[in-house]
């Protein structure tokens, strides 16, 4: 939950909001909230396995992970998680956390399998969508139709939609943000590149802030079928 408030920038207001987090996999954010009485739903892929199989996929990587860290020292940064070691302590206990939750959130229907674009939620039911390490972090596996399809149906769900973070897995500028960005604004949504304080991919400290007008006006998204494969990364989400 704090990694989520300084990726997003997160307010004690939006908190207080109905959030949906799409593409939370492993994350905690969904069970600390819950814990203190607030609304998320998470939506994932990952989510249509048991959480043992959950558990288990994340312990066969996490340590070829870390290892990968340790071999490109100049790629990350420290002012969060301190140091490699630290970063599988706290993905660990994240970890922990969601899978002592998962059970209870799949029965409260808290956690729901799914995939971009094709979310089968009600529209305009959330205050605020998140998306952490999924979108322009994987530009280079999923196409520019596929990004733009996924943005307008977290905008249809939501009128404020916020993504972190803006660089490729190869710690490059995603080529996807500039033509999203005026693509969005020439269909007249305010769009907006803002610094955060979290910063773990080097230059990786951007976040893309997306409101659109009330009422809903949202053009609808492909029906494009992509399934979601998580890269090596995918346990280094919050």
């Amino acid at each position: 939950m704090d990694e989520y408030r300084n990726m997003f920038l997160l307010s004690d207001r939006d908190l207080n909001q109905k959030i949906i987090g799409v593409g939370d996999g492993p994350a905690s954010f969904n069970a600390e909230m819950s814990a203190l009485g607030k609304s998320v739903l998470s939506i994932d892929p990952l989510y249509v396995f048991p959480g043992d199989e959950i558990e288990k996929q994340f312990y066969s990587v996490v340590d070829n992970i870390i290892a990968q860290i340790n071999d490109t020292p100049a790629d990350w940064v420290w002012s969060y998680h301190k140091s490699p070691d630290r970063l599988k302590e706290n993905r660990i206990n994240v970890l922990k956390r969601f899978i002592a939750d998962y059970d209870s959130g799949k029965t409260e229907g808290r956690y729901i399998a799914g995939e971009l674009p094709n979310l089968d939620l009600e529209e305009d039911t959330f205050g605020l969508a998140l998306c952490s390490h999924f979108l322009f972090l994987y530009s280079d596996q999923l196409t520019y139709e596929f990004h733009k399809a996924s943005v307008l149906k977290m905008l249809a769900l939501a009128p404020e939609v916020r993504l972190f973070p803006l660089l490729t897995l190869a710690l490059k500028p995603s080529p996807y943000l500039s033509p999203m960005i005026e693509e969005l604004e020439s269909n007249g949504f305010s769009v907006g590149v803002e610094k955060v304080s979290y910063e773990l991919q080097r230059g990786g400290n951007e976040m893309l802030r997306i409101r659109r007008a009330s009422p809903l006006s949202v053009p609808g998204p492909t029906n494009t079928k992509v399934v979601r494969e998580r890269g090596a990364s995918w346990p280094l989400v919050a």
